[in-house]
């Protein structure tokens, strides 16, 4: 049995092409025992495929989740059958080191979705894995949505002709995306993004210091040289020795910095170590977006860290490096002039991005003191609350009003 419920608020004929309202009543609930399969790459996929998980059960109590995803997803009743960390893999380069494992995988997951179809198919970003796997299951009659738009408006554009023949829907997190996709007539819809959702529009930066146990008055800088191995090999000494050069200017600076997991601790400690600094820097077990919120500046890496700093209304400065061939080859392929989410959001540079090798301990440090001493960071602020508000849409349940729409529309056509 299905029930329809009428939204309140929503203009008749809102489709899947269209997105021009957000509301958290249901349209969707069946009790159908539904199918749904997911890939999700990473910890950021983690959290959208939780959230999303979590609001298609509203609509579907019955569904069974299976596929690729970490350890929140499981948490929602997902069966992952490949550890999500498999699949978690930086850059050009550094991927071919793991290819034939990826793609045994990729095969493995394809074969077994082929044998136990599902309604409907959703791959969450890791589009080089994902796009692949959805164009065959699409060939073979299944469902397909993309959760995450890849970069093809920033490079590799021509990926939209086979994103146009593998994915039935793309769910975007951002409106530029959007409307890259719509201009190639390939459905899609807006999502606003989880992360929008969840921090609030004016963050506690007291209330963060006291979760954390640190200072109310201190100047405190973060520093987050990323979640993986690799970043922090190419970027972690460059974050380190700029601590060095800004508690050489201001002695009563500190440093926050937090890490993922036990062997990201020793990889910095390791660094920290081979420079032989004493610098009053405190290590934290996870909880990176309580540490940003309790910082006054952020050195941060790209990615949705910057996202994060951005909702949190923190001032901050992006430094990334990869290997130079990684370099090299993205250089050329880039159709965008900037990386980091705030700047591409507002269309202008919003933040510093200091790259490769820009990203030098006194460039970055003096870009942190700029925003330390001048009132640069409450104009950024600003801006960021303006574009915070424009991704605020409750997210999963858009998704998730978007999948049950393309269920709905598939069964209606059997």
């Amino acid at each position: 049995m299905t029930t329809e419920l009428s939204r309140q608020n929503s203009p008749e004929g809102n489709s899947i092409l269209d997105n021009e309202t957000s509301s958290d009543e249901v349209v969707v609930v069946s009790d159908r025992p539904i199918k749904v399969g997911i890939v999700a790459g990473e910890v950021s996929g983690d959290i959208l495929g939780a959230g999303l998980i979590q609001s298609i059960r509203k609509r579907y109590p019955n569904a069974h989740f299976e596929g690729i995803g970490g350890t929140l997803m499981i948490e929602q009743g997902f069966i992952s059958h490949v550890p999500m960390e498999r699949l978690s893999v930086m850059g050009l380069v550094e991927v071919l080191g793991r290819i034939f494992e990826l793609i045994g995988i990729r095969r493995r997951i394809k074969h077994y979705f082929l044998k136990n179809r599902p309604d409907i198919f959703i791959g969450i970003d890791a589009p080089d894995f994902n796009l692949g796997l959805e164009l065959a299951l699409r060939k073979r009659g299944v469902k397909t949505g993309h959760y995450v738009s890849p970069s093809v408006w920033a490079w590799r554009q021509r990926r939209v002709f086979k994103i146009a023949r593998a994915v039935d829907l793309m769910l975007t997190l951002f409106p530029f995306e959007a409307k890259f996709y719509k201009a190639h007539q390939i459905a899609v819809r807006f999502v606003g993004h989880p992360l929008a959702d969840l921090i609030p529009i004016s963050p506690d930066k007291k209330v963060a210091r006291k979760g954390l146990g640190l200072e109310e008055n201190s100047q405190l800088v973060a520093l987050l040289p990323g979640s993986r191995a690799g970043e922090i090999s190419y970027i972690g000494e460059s974050f380190i020795e700029t601590a060095r050069w800004l508690y050489e200017k201001n002695p009563n600076l500190q440093f926050i910095l937090p890490y993922v997991n036990d062997q990201r601790r020793e990889q910095i400690q390791s660094i920290i170590s081979e420079l032989g600094y004493n610098l009053p820097i405190k290590l934290i077990n996870g909880k990176s977006r309580e540490v940003m919120a309790a910082s006054d500046v952020v050195i941060l890496a790209s990615g949705t860290a910057t996202l994060e700093a951005m909702l949190l209304k923190r001032p901050m400065v992006v430094a990334y490096r990869v290997s130079s061939i990684t370099h090299y080859l993205m250089k050329r392929l880039l159709k965008v002039p900037y990386i980091s989410l705030p700047n591409l959001l507002a269309g202008k540079e919003l933040v510093p991005e200091l790259l490769q090798d820009q990203a030098q301990p006194e460039l970055i440090g003096q870009k942190v003191l700029d925003r330390l001493n001048t009132n640069e960071g409450m104009q950024t602020k600003e801006s960021f609350t303006d574009l915070h508000l424009q991704l605020k849409l409750n997210a999963s349940e858009q998704a998730a009003d978007a999948v049950s729409e393309l269920l709905e529309q598939s069964k209606n056509n059997l």
